[in-house]
C-alpha cells in the first residue's frame, strides 16, 4: 500500500478560503481548481488528497500573485521561491543551502525575518513574521516551516534529521497534522518559530542539478505534502509493513507480528504503550487510501471496499462515515 496519497485535513483549504476572503478574492476559482465546494468545507472532520491541497495553492499563488498566500504583512510575488531556488540548487553544500535561503529572503521578503544559529553540535534555524495578526490560524508559519525543512533536504538528497520544531503559537485544532508534517516533536507556546537539526549533515553536498530543479519546481507544491511521518518505533514498524505491502485484506495483526518477529502478544503492548493499536494504525491507512481511490471516479466503491479488505460495501459505508462524518457516495459527489 502506497502512502505517498495521504489525506490532509480540509482545515488546510478553509483557511486558504478564509484568507482570499479577508483579501477580496474570489474562492470558487481556487476550490474549482482542486476539485472542491463550499459543502465539502463545512464539514471540519473532511480530509482531501495532497494533490488538491497543491492545485489549491497554486491557484492562489497565481490569483492573488503572492506566495506567502496573503498571510504576510506584504506579499512575496509568485515565483520568488523559483529564484531563490534556482541559485541554492548552485549551493556546494546545506550549510551555504541555509545561509543563502537566510540572506535572500531577509532581502527580498520584508514579511518575515530568517536567522541561522549554529553552534558546535546544533543548528537553529529562526523565522519571525512582520505582522504575525496577518497569519491568524498559522498557516503561513507552518508552511514555511515545512517548506525550509523540506527543500533543504530535497537538495542534499537525503532527510535532514530535525530534533524539534518550535512555533509561537497554542496547539491549533489541526494538532494531529503536525506529525505528518514534522517528523520531530513540536514545542508550542514558544517565544519564536525554529526547526533545530544538528550539525552533522552541513557539510553534506548538494546532489540536485538546474535539471533536476525544473522538474521540482513543475510538480511544486505537491512534494511538499508528501507523508514524512514522525512515528515512535513499532509504530513505524508496522506502517512500514504497510506501505511495503500491498494486500490490505490480509494484513491481519497476526501477519503483522509474524513479519516483524514478534507474538502478537508482544506487538499489542508496544503499540499500546506508544499510545495506539494497530487497528488505529491499519484504519488510518485504509481512510487514507479510501480517500485517494474515491477522488478517482472509475474505481467503482464496491472494489474499495473489497480492496481495502471490509466484509461487504456496508461495512465500508459505515467505518467511513465514522471517519469523515459522510459516506464514501456522498464523498464522491461532492
Amino acid at each position: 500500500m502506497n502512502l505517498e496519497h495521504y489525506s490532509i485535513s480540509i482545515h488546510f483549504a478553509r483557511t486558504l478560503v478564509a484568507a482570499a476572503n479577508r483579501h477580496g478574492l474570489d474562492p470558487q476559482p481556487l476550490l474549482r481548481h482542486a476539485g472542491l465546494n463550499e459543502q465539502m468545507l463545512e464539514n471540519p472532520g473532511l480530509r482531501i488528497t495532497p494533490d488538491q491541497l497543491s492545485r489549491m495553492m497554486q491557484a492562489m499563488w497565481q490569483q492573488s500573485d503572492d506566495e506567502f498566500m496573503c498571510m504576510g504583512s506584504r506579499p512575496s510575488r509568485h515565483g520568488v521561491f523559483t529564484l531563490m531556488a534556482k541559485q541554492a540548487v548552485r549551493c556546494r553544500n546545506l550549510r551555504q543551502v541555509y545561509h543563502h535561503l537566510q540572506h535572500f529572503y531577509n532581502l527580498v521578503a520584508e514579511a518575515i525575518n530568517l536567522e541561522l544559529e549554529i553552534t558546535e553540535d546544533e543548528v537553529r534555524f529562526y523565522m519571525d513574521l512582520t505582522d504575525p495578526s496577518q497569519d491568524p490560524d498559522n498557516i503561513l508559519r507552518e508552511f514555511l516551516l515545512l517548506l525550509w525543512h523540506r527543500f533543504p533536504s530535497w537538495l542534499i538528497g537525503q532527510l535532514v534529521p530535525l530534533k524539534s520544531v518550535s512555533v509561537n503559537f497554542a496547539e491549533p485544532v489541526n494538532q494531529a497534522e503536525h506529525r505528518l508534517m514534522y517528523p520531530c516533536r513540536v514545542d508550542y507556546n514558544q517565544s519564536r518559530c525554529a526547526l533545530v537539526f544538528g550539525t552533522e549533515l552541513l557539510d553534506e553536498p548538494v546532489v540536485q542539478t538546474p535539471r533536476t530543479l525544473s522538474a521540482y519546481l513543475r510538480r511544486a507544491p505537491l512534494d511538499w505534502f508528501k507523508r514524512q511521518a514522525y512515528y515512535q518505533t513499532y509504530t513505524r514498524r508496522v506502517m512500514d509493513f504497510f506501505e511495503q505491502n500491498q494486500n490490505l485484506a490480509e494484513a491481519s495483526m497476526e501477519h503483522v507480528a509474524e513479519a516483524l518477529h514478534l507474538t502478537t502478544r508482544t506487538l499489542r503492548r508496544k503499540l499500546g504503550e506508544e499510545g495506539t493499536s494497530f487497528q488505529a494504525l491499519k484504519d488510518e491507512v485504509r481512510r487514507d487510501a479510501a480517500i485517494h481511490y474515491l477522488s478517482q471516479p472509475a474505481i467503482p466503491i464496491s472494489q474499495i471496499s473489497q480492496q481495502l479488505g471490509f466484509s461487504e460495501p456496508n461495512a465500508f459505508t459505515r467505518a467511513f462515515k465514522n471517519w469523515t462524518g459522510v459516506s464514501p457516495s456522498l464523498y464522491r459527489r461532492s
